[in-house]
C-alpha cells in the first residue's frame, strides 16, 4: 500500500481526493492537513510515502512546508497539486525537494498514475511546469561539453537518460539487465559527478544538456 497524506486548505478538495483515492486498491489516505505546518507535523507522526501538497495555504504555505521538511530530514515523496498557474512557483518547489508538480485540472486517473510514479522514484512535471523549469537560467550549464558531462561513463550516461525519462531504479535495472544495487551505485555516481542533490535535478540537467 502507498500511504498518502493530503495537504490542502479546502475541506471539499480534501474530501474529494480522499473519496477517490480510497477507491484505489493500492492507495491508503492516512491523514489530511489544512495548512503547511499541520502537514509537516503529520508527516512526522504518520510517515506517509507520498504527500499531496497544495502551495497556497494559511499558516505555512506549501513551499514553506517543503523547506521545513528538508530541514527536519523528513523525506516523503512530495507531489505538488495546485491551482496556481504562476510559472515562478515551479522552480522553488522543485528545488526545495518536490518530486512532481501538477495542476488541479488533472484527470483523476492521471493523478493516481502520478502518485504511483513519484512513489516509484520518478520525477513528474506537468508540461507547463516542465517548460517553466527549462526556460530558467538555473545553476546547470547549457552545453553538453561541460566537464561534468564529460566525466560520466557511457553506462552512467545511459542511467542519466533513463532517469530523465522517468524510470525508477527497478525499471532501469530491467532495461540494462543489471542488479538494482548496481543501478543505485550508478545513480549515486551520476549525482556526485554532476554536483546535483537528487534525481529531479539530474533529470533537469539531462534535459537542458541534450542528454535525455
Amino acid at each position: 500500500m502507498i500511504r498518502v497524506l493530503i495537504a490542502d486548505d479546502h475541506p471539499v478538495v480534501r474530501q474529494g481526493l480522499r473519496t477517490f483515492l480510497d477507491l484505489q486498491g493500492d492507495l491508503d489516505v492516512v491523514g489530511e492537513a489544512a495548512d503547511g505546518a499541520e502537514a509537516v507535523a503529520l508527516v512526522e507522526t504518520l510517515a506517509p510515502d507520498v504527500l499531496l501538497l497544495d502551495l497556497k495555504m494559511p499558516v505555512l504555505d506549501g513551499l514553506g512546508a517543503l523547506l521545513l521538511l528538508g530541514e527536519r530530514g523528513l523525506s516523503p515523496r512530495v507531489l505538488v497539486l495546485t491551482s496556481v498557474s504562476d510559472r515562478e512557483d515551479v522552480a522553488p518547489a522543485i528545488r526545495a525537494g518536490a518530486a512532481g508538480f501538477l495542476y488541479k485540472d488533472i484527470e483523476p486517473a492521471a493523478l493516481v498514475h502520478a502518485i504511483r510514479a513519484v512513489h516509484g522514484g520518478q520525477v513528474l512535471l506537468a508540461p507547463e511546469a516542465a517548460e517553466a523549469m527549462l526556460s530558467l537560467s538555473g545553476p546547470f550549464p547549457a552545453t553538453p561539453e561541460d566537464r561534468r558531462v564529460a566525466s560520466l561513463t557511457e553506462r552512467e550516461r545511459e542511467v542519466l537518460a533513463l532517469i530523465a525519462s522517468g524510470r525508477s531504479n527497478r525499471e532501469i535495472a530491467r532495461r540494462l539487465t543489471v542488479a538494482e544495487k548496481t543501478v543505485k551505485t550508478h545513480v549515486s555516481n551520476v549525482l556526485m559527478k554532476l554536483g546535483v542533490q537528487d534525481r529531479t535535478q539530474a533529470a533537469l540537467y539531462a534535459v537542458r544538456n541534450g542528454l535525455a
